[in-house]
């Protein structure tokens, strides 16, 4: 079932986006020839007045086809004055930001609801669940409550502090290397307090010495009154770290080795769903909406706003482009889209081969 449920998340996605630029399309008036989600070979299609719609056999995306998209296109003359390159520049930037437009106020609703209905998700210092084969495995249990790592009392943010003091041998640390000491771990079990030894393992997905334990959470209220500026603060964080890690992606081979693609995000979206944790999936379902409209808003063809970029720039010059420049700029945007895919699905394989993505 959990297969079935990320699925359908993210067909859900894809389906809203694309049809954010039909819609958009319709009602500035432009020709829709195809409405298609995923890509071909096509698997069933059926035809709705102008438009065929249809799905395809491969799920990495979708697409809207609108006459005359490429300029050196051979058109009818009856449907030449509904051409995508026959429209003024403001309806062309319209369309094509109607679909990240809509991946946006996707994840604004997602986030909203779960902030104004469920309420803000606050660290408890109670143990939730061991990591398989962890350092925790067999000694820490579900339920026990943390109350000090070597003494030193507080929040999960502290007792996370701590335990990411203690250090490995090697220098620098490798996967998997154990601490040189210790941890001391008091924990209440059954109400009765008792101190455990575990040696925290060096963990470099996050870069730090970690036990192998998720704390429990518990959501407090929010007055809806502030769920949307919490909805709003959240993505513009998510927003900056994104187009920082893009960024990034150019010139460091961590950032480059941290980067997850289309396998990563269902694996993470499907895990949530099968430990029935709705929260977290919709939350997940939410980031990769908003994910999706930032990489589609960068100005590289064939991305969405590498169009825009280019209406822009023929509204500056006063004329069109010539089709030839934007050409050869598609393959450069094309270039950079593979080089992603191919990064995130390498990373996604290499994390399904080690420990999988951990979704908590």
């Amino acid at each position: 079932m959990s297969w079935l449920l990320a699925f359908a998340g993210f067909a859900v996605l894809i389906i809203l986006h694309e049809a954010g630029h039909f819609a958009a399309a319709k009602a500035v008036g432009m020709r829709v020839e195809r409405f298609m989600l995923f890509f071909p070979p096509i698997v069933a299609k059926v035809r709705r007045g102008e438009t065929e719609y249809g799905i395809g056999a491969l799920p990495f995306g979708g697409y809207v086809k609108i006459t005359g998209m490429n300029p050196a296109e051979e058109i009818p003359p009856e449907h030449a004055h509904r051409a995508y390159y026959r429209q003024p520049v403001w309806k062309r930037v319209v369309v094509i930001g109607a679909g990240p437009f809509v991946n946006i106020v996707l994840a604004f609703v997602i986030l909203f609801c779960l902030f104004a209905f469920k309420g803000d998700a606050v660290s408890t210092n109670k143990v939730a669940d061991v990591q398989r084969g962890a350092a925790a495995t067999g000694v820490l249990r579900a339920g026990d409550q943390i109350v000090a790592v070597d003494g030193v009392r507080g929040d999960p943010a502290r007792l996370r502090a701590q335990i990411g003091r203690h250090r490995c041998a090697a220098t620098p640390p490798v996967k998997g290397c154990e601490a040189t000491t210790p941890a001391k771990v008091t924990v209440l079990r059954d109400g009765r307090p008792q101190t455990l030894t575990i040696t925290p393992r060096y963990d470099p997905q996050v870069k730090r010495m970690l036990l192998g334990f998720a704390f429990g959470y518990h959501y407090v209220p929010v007055p809806v009154r502030h769920a949307a500026s919490r909805s709003v603060t959240g993505m513009w964080n998510v927003t900056t770290a994104t187009v920082g890690a893009i960024t990034r992606l150019f010139y460091s081979s961590k950032a480059r080795h941290e980067v997850s693609g289309v396998v990563g995000s269902y694996e993470t979206t499907r895990q949530s769903f099968q430990e029935d944790d709705i929260v977290l999936a919709l939350q997940i379902l939410a980031l990769i909406s908003l994910s999706l409209a930032i990489v589609n808003l960068f100005p590289f063809l064939p991305l969405d706003g590498g169009h825009i970029f280019w209406a822009l720039a023929e509204k500056v010059r006063g004329r069109p482009i010539p089709f030839r420049v934007m050409e050869q700029a598609s393959y450069v945007g094309f270039i950079l889209v593979i080089m992603l895919f191919v990064v995130g699905l390498t990373n996604d394989i290499d994390r399904l081969r080690g420990d999988g993505f951990g979704v908590r």
